[in-house]
């Protein structure tokens, strides 16, 4: 006879430890909000994550008093947006003109930023994490969500909640279970993703390239280089036949310094392929329920602002709901807020990065000759007052959120 469910009950249920869930959680239990977030895995160890912790979210940090302690773990630096054309490298933005505490981006792994940020949920009694719990399914009671299903190493477990939050990325199980609908607006690319050691010498923070035909990228975790390959969609196949010999040897030609050390890729198994999509929801809510980050709304890499993003959604969420959470009250009505509030910045940066992909990165994964920046690249690197504004849009970006949530007066 299977075992009985484990029950548990809280104010609010967090779907999936990322950035988004795990931000959310430590500003509701900070207001004194009891909260439970689960994670599948049982640990936050995974590669493919974004690493780049931009200006609005270390103007959060400071906010909530964190920031000192976060610069103290190890990251790089990164106060200049640059690119290589061709054999031309063009200044795209500089960030000391921000109004920002910190004007730079940090680059930090992943994990090592959500472990930070669970630690110092932990402070607060109302915190709850649960690793390796995997969400299943919702309950629900007359159209209304009432929590969750979810599995563990010792068995089923129910969660009941007043609201339920889905977290969970851009395959989230929580909008599928909800039946929320996605619209895809498409992508042109996708990336190969794969590690190459880092040696004495090497360029510092993330170098990149862009080519006729390829757009490659390495981002700096100090004992090694996470690189991304860029090809068109749909082009794996052409890859994989051409072998791994010509895979390094392009990786080479893209970013010479790592021709003495291309031949650590042994076997594809060692390269990651991610499909690359944009999507959101046409509705982020149903009663008791809602969904943030990449599970509202799946962002291109351009621009390194998904995580950001995600946090601004989770700073948003904890300063419309902690209150209404807190008191029991909450409905459709305070969900809605936070999905208008959310909705046009989401948009405005999904719009830039389709233009970009369409325009730009299109053109270069079908280019075969040589390659030069385009003249309006051109005039913003030599215009300082130009360049300020793709350093904003990437840094802070429209409607940036602060921290308005009190915290617990105990």
């Amino acid at each position: 006879m299977p075992s009985a469910a484990e029950a548990i009950a809280t104010r609010c249920c967090i779907a999936g430890g990322g950035p988004a869930g795990i931000m959310l959680a430590l500003l509701l239990a900070r207001a004194d909000v009891d909260v439970v977030v689960l994670e599948k895995h049982a640990d936050f160890l995974r590669d493919f994550r974004g690493d780049t912790i931009h200006p609005s979210t270390l103007e959060v940090l400071d906010e909530l008093g964190l920031l000192d302690a976060f610069l103290r773990l190890p990251h790089q630096k990164v106060s200049r947006l640059n690119v290589q054309i061709g054999t031309e490298t063009v200044a795209l933005g500089h960030f000391a003109a921000l109004p920002t505490k910190c004007k730079f981006i940090a680059f930090i792994p992943q994990w090592d930023f959500l472990t930070f940020l669970a630690e110092q949920g932990q402070r607060f009694p109302a915190f709850h994490l649960r690793m390796s719990t995997e969400v299943t399914g919702l309950i629900e009671d007359g159209g209304q969500v009432r929590g969750v299903c979810a599995s563990t190493a010792g068995g089923p477990l129910e969660v009941r909640a007043e609201l339920v939050v889905g977290a969970d990325g851009r395959d989230s199980v929580v909008r599928e279970r909800a039946g929320l609908h996605v619209e895809d607006l498409g992508a042109p690319m996708d990336v190969l993703w794969f590690r190459l050691s880092h040696r004495p010498g090497d360029p510092e923070g993330i170098t990149g390239r862009i080519d006729a035909g390829r757009v490659f990228v390495a981002l700096d975790r100090t004992e090694h280089w996470q690189c991304g390959f860029v090809f068109a969609k749909g082009g794996i196949d052409e890859i994989h036949r051409r072998g791994l010999p010509a895979f390094r040897a392009e990786v080479a030609r893209l970013a010479p310094f790592t021709a003495d050390r291309v031949d650590e890729l042994r076997d594809w198994d060692q390269v990651e392929l991610l499909t690359v999509r944009v999507d959101r929801l046409r509705q982020w809510y149903r009663p008791g329920l809602l969904c943030i980050g990449d599970a509202a709304h799946a962002m291109s890499p351009i621009g390194g602002v998904g995580i950001n993003l995600a946090i601004q959604d989770a700073v948003a969420a904890a300063n419309l709901l902690a209150a209404p959470l807190r008191s029991g009250r909450i409905g459709p009505e305070h969900l809605r807020q936070v999905e208008r509030r959310r909705t046009f910045p989401t948009r405005i940066i999904q719009r830039l990065q389709i233009v970009i992909q369409n325009r730009v990165i299109s053109r270069v994964l079908a280019s075969r000759g040589t390659l030069r920046p385009p003249l309006l690249l051109r005039v913003l690197a030599k215009t300082p007052l130009l360049r300020t504004i793709p350093a904003w849009l990437v840094g802070i970006g429209p409607r940036p959120e602060h921290v308005r949530t009190p915290p617990a007066t105990r």
